[in-house]
């Protein structure tokens, strides 16, 4: 069977597919006013219902300056929120506010809908493979994003190291 987007090879269709899924996130973000590295950490959040500072700029691979800016422009926008950890004073929790998880549902409806229609096509068992996928996939695509972030990371000292040495 043909693809929609005119290409039978596999290499093209997921590589359009994935800048597909990036259009849309960045294009959701934008529309909630928020940056990608934000609307990543929003997801987190709401997803976790609650992580530290620290959790979160570990996750997004943010340093903890630029973690503490990103929970800043998060609680502007009235997004998140920080909270004391009762465990650890020191610690900062971030949490989602509630009301404003429904403005992310509106930005994503769309979204949401056209993927509806899209799984309306296949059966209970070709979506039950699909999720398996999406299951798996998730994973795999962060390990590769740890993979690709350590090998900048050591591109990045190399270059320096060599910049000090020339």
């Amino acid at each position: 069977m043909a693809n929609p987007a005119g290409s039978d090879d596999e290499h093209v269709v997921f590589r359009q597919y994935l800048d597909a899924v990036g259009l849309q996130g960045m294009a959701s973000a934008e529309a909630a006013g928020l940056h990608a590295s934000e609307w990543y950490a929003l997801s987190l959040i709401s997803f976790e219902g609650r992580l530290t500072s620290g959790e979160l700029s570990a996750r997004t691979g943010l340093t903890t300056g630029a973690t503490t800016r990103l929970i800043d422009r998060l609680e502007r926008a009235g997004y998140a929120r920080r909270t004391a950890d009762p465990a650890d004073r020191r610690r900062v929790i971030v949490e989602p506010v509630p009301d404003a998880l429904g403005r992310i549902e509106e930005t994503v409806e769309p979204a949401r809908r056209h993927i509806a229609e899209v799984l309306a096509r296949y059966t209970p068992e070709q979506r039950r493979v699909l999720f398996d996928y999406f299951a798996h996939a998730a994973p795999a695509f962060r390990a590769a994003t740890e993979e690709i972030r350590k090998a900048a990371s050591a591109r990045r000292a190399k270059q320096a190291k060599a910049g000090r040495e020339g």
